[in-house]
């Protein structure tokens, strides 16, 4: 199968380039804020322009700045961006003059050899259109003036990367990939070593990473394969509480991870194994336990502890007492920087993701119910026993089961946590939560 065609999306910062990156893949991808610097990382999505595929690239924004210790970083991943791609979008600012930096940088582009559409955004009206004499010294006579937030033209961009796109050879073939791809949400705080994980496993320096906090705002996927299964790894921003961030387009990138774990296949909580587990860690655990998706628990930096006969089995016991709701999520002790089981965290998202969708007989089940009402018992809130005459699986993701009893009761906390407790371990259930609803028949 051939590569598909790379289309980017590339210009100064506060453009409107990713919001012309959602317009063309009609969905909200990229975040979009009014600050300028919200994207830093490339975002890459399949897009389907009528019977043509290609992968449409969001970049940040090229330009220079003491005032974003990054900005050097993001140009350079731009630039690369630009050189990897097959076409080129170039926006600019429709609602100021054309910049001299700006001039210098589309004849960069054009050194590349390759095609590229000139688009003028921000032009919301026809008057608007007869202010854009400034635009034409850069010598392209197919200036295309548009407004990606107002959908206007934008028929007209759509038609001219349609021209320049070559005949599909792979109907589907991105999204299909998307689809059959196990989509892993790296979520934690921040300076956990997310960034790094995903760089490690994706065999390239493809992401910033930095010390200072608050490096990654906007989520980026990130496509690799291991043994012929896709996976998407979703490399979020690290999250802490709103009230102690001063940066919006950082608060922003906060409520967008928070999405990603409920949009995830797969949950991956990244700990620090210098500070562990804080209480920032359990509020994140917290929100993978609700959204109901498999989880498991990566400890990072473990090349920094000083090992001793039980080290390991100490800080197992440490991360399970505090966060003793997600006791069934496996703990895996790896290190970014040695690179030490960091490629383990794919096959036990594998495993996490197979329990999460398995679902059981009924025949199975009551066999596991029977030896639970003769062993063990239930119990009612009232502290009564209870007999559950029969059960069923209901759904998956999370796995959930029907208990049908005679009168209409609930179970006590502590046995229904420990009734989820035999059911894992009877059936294998490990790395999903799993919820349970009584009915009276």
């Amino acid at each position: 199968m051939k590569k598909q065609k790379r289309v980017a999306v590339v210009g100064f910062p506060n453009v409107g380039k990713s919001t012309l990156f959602n317009r063309l893949l009609n969905r909200k991808k990229s975040l979009v804020h009014s600050l300028p610097g919200m994207t830093r990382d490339g975002v890459a999505a399949p897009c389907r322009l009528q019977d043509k595929n290609f992968v449409l690239v969001d970049t940040g924004g090229f330009f220079d700045t003491q005032q974003d210790p990054f900005s050097t970083l993001v140009r350079k991943k731009a630039w690369e961006a630009s050189q990897e791609a097959d076409i080129l979008i170039f926006v600019i600012d429709g609602k100021r003059e054309l910049l001299p930096a700006e001039r210098e940088l589309y004849l960069s582009l054009k050194k590349l050899d390759k095609p590229m559409l000139v688009v003028v955004n921000k032009v919301d009206s026809p008057q608007d259109e007869g202010l854009l004499g400034d635009f034409f010294r850069l010598g392209d006579g197919d200036i295309i003036a548009i407004s990606a937030e107002h959908k206007r033209n934008l028929e007209v961009l759509e038609d001219a990367l349609f021209q320049v796109l070559p005949e599909t050879y792979a109907a589907a073939s991105s999204d299909d990939e998307e689809r059959k791809a196990i989509k892993i949400a790296i979520v934690g705080r921040t300076n956990v070593g997310k960034t790094s994980i995903v760089n490690l496993m994706s065999g390239e320096e493809k992401l910033i990473v930095s010390e200072i906090p608050g490096t990654t705002r906007d989520s980026t996927d990130t496509l690799i394969f291991r043994d012929k299964q896709a996976f998407c790894l979703v490399d979020t921003a690290g999250i802490r509480k709103l009230s102690r961030t001063q940066d919006q387009r950082e608060k922003a990138g906060i409520i967008k991870a928070k999405k990603d774990i409920r949009q995830a296949d797969v949950i991956c909580l990244v700990l620090d194994a210098m500070e562990f587990p804080t209480r920032q860690d359990t509020a994140i655990a917290h929100l993978a336990l609700d959204s109901g998706k498999p989880l498991l628990l990566a400890l990072n930096k473990w090349d920094l502890i000083q090992k001793e006969k039980d080290t390991s089995h100490s800080f197992k016991t440490r991360v399970y007492k505090k966060m003793d709701f997600v006791a069934y999520a496996p703990l895996l002790f790896i290190s970014a920087l040695t690179g030490k089981k960091v490629i383990k965290i794919l096959d036990t998202a594998l495993e996490v993701y197979a329990n999460a969708r398995k679902r059981v007989a009924t025949s199975r089940l009551n066999e596991f119910l029977q030896w639970v009402n003769k062993n063990h018992p239930p119990i009612s809130r009232k502290k009564r026993k209870i007999k559950i005459k029969y059960m069923v699986q209901a759904d998956r993701f999370p796995p959930t089961f029907l208990l049908f009893t005679h009168s209409q009761v609930s179970l006590a906390p502590a046995y229904e946590k420990y009734f989820i407790h035999l059911l894992r371990e009877q059936l294998d259930f490990w790395g999903t939560p799993i919820r349970i609803r009584l009915r009276r028949n």
